[in-house]
């Protein structure tokens, strides 16, 4: 099994009143409550933690890519990536990712991310998500009806770029180029691995495994309830007669490691309140456009996390004790953790377990603390869940990379 550490980067100053002064932390949240020298502190910070956590043994550290929101403040992954591709050379960098159907045109995302895989040596992950209703929709404007076929054409584009070896034309319905000819090539032959980051859609079920890519189930409601989402994808993949390999799966939860269940409440409990209830403080009119999921979705009841009742995430306010029994929160002391990462594991057959170790407003010496308990007392209990199987969904470095100076690769 592999772990790795995945960072949302929220702001952490928004006011205790957030909830009752403002509709929603997506979209049209008021920037007057952003402060840029604030800003400079905490994209530091955070970058200090995901450096840290790929010195501490994290297979993977995870960015990704949302606008217009107080709830993660990563409006470039790539940004993001290419800094860990110089400060963590030992690690994959795991981008989950670009949304395809943004940008004009997709190459630009073949170009950077062949450029990120260069700049690292093969360690980029490419995450390929078709992006939330608030991002694509209301703050990019993109047709709801329409997005996934530009994304599908957007995918198609990319890959002919990463690898066809002659310059050539595309007459898509969305794009039309006269050239093609995407410099830089990536290292990872014939692409670096695809990761579709998704919510549940059937269509996504379908479409990633019949290209054999990574579906990695972003959830915030816990493994708990993601259950009938991942036997939904696992059934799909034993009627295709894939090989039902763990590793084709990953799932992402927050996790809060202490001495003992009762250190990890005083330690995390609020970092919780404040994610559930200012971060995932989504007004329901933007978590999901018209036409954005497809009636075969709305149909078998799939629906996405953000912008629900909080009786599902977070609308009467819940008690810690909540987010424990239904597993949106794994916590508790090293053994503990274990005990329930291991039971995630068996559930939902999961190969890439994504850790959110930093939530909400946690300071940066709490961060620390969680990443290197779980680090050190968590995960070489488990590290050995799956070994069996072949991960034919990871990253294949060069041998002999470049680092920076006063800096070692392994």
């Amino acid at each position: 099994m592999k772990f790795h550490w995945f960072h949302l980067m929220p702001y952490p100053d928004l006011p205790d009143n957030f909830r009752e002064k403002y509709r929603s932390v997506w979209v049209d949240v008021p920037s007057e409550l952003y402060d840029p020298v604030r800003g400079h502190q905490i994209y530091n910070e955070y970058l200090d933690e995901l450096e840290y956590a790929a010195e501490v043994g994290f297979d993977g550290i995870c960015v990704n890519e949302h606008h217009q929101n107080a709830y993660g403040l990563m409006p470039s992954p790539n940004l993001m990536a290419a800094t860990l591709a110089r400060r963590a050379p030992n690690v994959g960098i795991v981008v989950l990712g670009d949304s395809l159907a943004l940008y004009n045109p997709p190459t630009r995302v073949a170009e950077e991310f062949a450029m990120l895989d260069v700049i690292s040596g093969g360690r980029l992950v490419a995450g390929f998500p078709v992006g939330t209703s608030m991002d694509t929709n209301y703050t990019y404007g993109q047709v709801p009806v329409t997005l996934r076929d530009k994304y599908r054409e957007a995918h198609d584009l990319i890959v002919r770029a990463w690898t066809d070896p002659e310059p050539f034309a595309f007459n898509g319905k969305f794009t039309q180029l006269r050239y093609v000819n995407v410099w830089p090539r990536p290292v990872q032959k014939p692409h670096p691995p695809v990761w579709v980051p998704g919510g549940g859609s059937i269509e996504t079920w379908e479409w990633l495994t019949d290209n054999d890519y990574l579906f990695a189930y972003l959830s915030y409601a816990g493994y708990k309830r993601a259950k009938t989402i991942m036997d939904g994808f696992w059934d799909y993949v034993a009627e295709q007669g894939k090989e039902m390999n763990p590793y084709r799966a990953g799932f992402l939860q927050f996790v809060a490691v202490a001495e003992d269940d009762a250190h990890a409440e005083e330690l995390y409990g609020e970092a919780a309140e404040y994610f559930f209830e200012r971060c995932m403080h989504v007004y329901r009119g933007f978590a999901e456009a018209p036409g954005y999921r497809s009636i075969r979705s709305l149909q078998a009841g799939l629906a996405t996390a953000i912008g629900q009742p909080r009786s599902i995430v977070g609308a009467t306010p819940r008690k810690w004790k909540d987010y424990l029994e239904d597993g949106t929160i794994i916590a508790g002391s090293p053994k503990h953790v274990e005990e329930q990462i291991r039971d995630l594991s068996d559930q939902l057959r999961i190969g890439h377990l994504m850790t959110l170790l930093q939530f909400g407003n946690m300071n940066k010496e709490t961060t620390m603390y969680n990443t290197k308990m779980f680090a050190e007392r968590v995960l070489p209990n488990i590290q050995g869940l799956w070994n069996e199987w072949e991960d034919k969904w990871w990253i294949k470095p060069i041998e002999n990379r470049q680092a920076p100076r006063s800096l070692s690769v392994k």
